[in-house]
């Protein structure tokens, strides 16, 4: 069985649906690539930002609640995620985001790479990472950041535990992660390639306070398998190691089995395929709300629930962000 490929996405709750447009497609330069609902609470949006195909290993999705409370950060949750770019743009980015009224700090990571921490709107803690490994073919450049200086992808995510061993042990003796550095009370692991979009890191803090699942938290991860046969593997090495994994569920553009890590955080294993323009060209990805076809028959009663947004690339839409 091959081992997992990497980060498939990062979904993450948001409080405001235009504003979560705004900062994820007109402040930093993704695609709105597709704009659909969330399949289980169809009142509610599902927001996905990527390249211009949405490939997996570059996509941050949402479920935006209006009005909804705010959750807390912490031990037991997705804390960071981290986005790669080229080492030439860090300074752009460095200027751009407080220009855009988002405070940034400049520093390093346990392990050396240049790096811009910041947080989203909702208060979603992000980073850009500077690296020479950054995938030129991952960067969305019809959108308003110049191409060498796009995001390319998601660099690492960091998984924050209370106690790391069985977290580490579930990614390295059943889901195929090498140990690959180690700094202090954090702890880098690598997939498939070990380049970036296929790295975790884990964080040991025992004295943090239990994180709670709101607005501005990751709701979970996904991981990367390239096809159906082998997801289906996957479901039975995780019941065979006596880990809780739901049935294979259909989310259109990929399938999904969901299991939660000792630690608590939710874990997703996604496939590849079909991807993004199974139901719409990828020339106008995003443009339009994209029902399942099991859904279609309340198109109206959904349209009607929902909150207009407007991305960048629409007549009229976020002009001051794209500047």
């Amino acid at each position: 069985m091959a081992d997992i490929l990497g980060i498939h996405h990062v979904t993450a709750i948001a409080g405001d649906p235009q504003q979560n447009v705004e900062f994820y497609a007109g402040l930093l330069g993704l695609r709105l690539v597709k704009r659909t609902i969330n399949y289980d609470d169809p009142t509610t949006y599902h927001l996905y930002y990527g390249d211009g195909q949405g490939h997996p290993g570059t996509l941050m999705t949402f479920f935006p609640w209006p009005g909804a409370p705010r959750g807390r950060i912490g031990a037991g949750q997705l804390t960071v995620t981290s986005f790669a770019v080229p080492e030439s743009a860090l300074a752009y980015w460095k200027a751009r985001l407080p220009q855009h009224g988002t405070a940034v700090q400049e520093g390093r990571s346990a392990f050396d790479e240049p790096r811009l921490s910041f947080a989203d709107p909702d208060g979603l803690q992000l980073e850009v990472i500077a690296t020479p490994d950054a995938n030129p073919e991952r960067a969305w450049t019809g959108g308003p950041i110049p191409g060498d200086c796009a995001i390319r992808g998601l660099h690492h995510v960091t998984l924050t535990e209370h106690g790391y061993e069985r977290t580490a042990a579930l990614l390295t003796e059943t889901l195929g992660f090498k140990r690959i550095h180690d700094h202090g009370a954090r702890f880098r692991y690598a997939a498939g390639t070990g380049r970036p979009g296929a790295l975790v890191d884990v964080l040991c803090a025992p004295e943090s306070r239990p994180g709670r699942v709101a607005v501005g938290t990751v709701h979970h991860v996904a991981w990367r398998t390239p096809t159906d046969a082998q997801q289906l593997t996957w479901r039975e090495t995780l019941s065979t190691a006596q880990v809780n994994v739901t049935p294979i569920i259909d989310r259109t553009y990929f399938r999904s089995i969901y299991f939660r890590e000792p630690g608590g955080i939710l874990f997703e294993i996604a496939t590849d395929p079909p991807g993004f323009t199974v139901d719409e060209p990828a020339e106008s990805l995003g443009e339009l709300l994209v029902l399942p076809r099991w859904l279609e028959p309340e198109r109206r009663t959904i349209e009607g629930q929902l909150p207009p947004i407007q991305a960048p690339h629409q007549p009229g839409g976020l002009a001051d962000a794209a500047a």
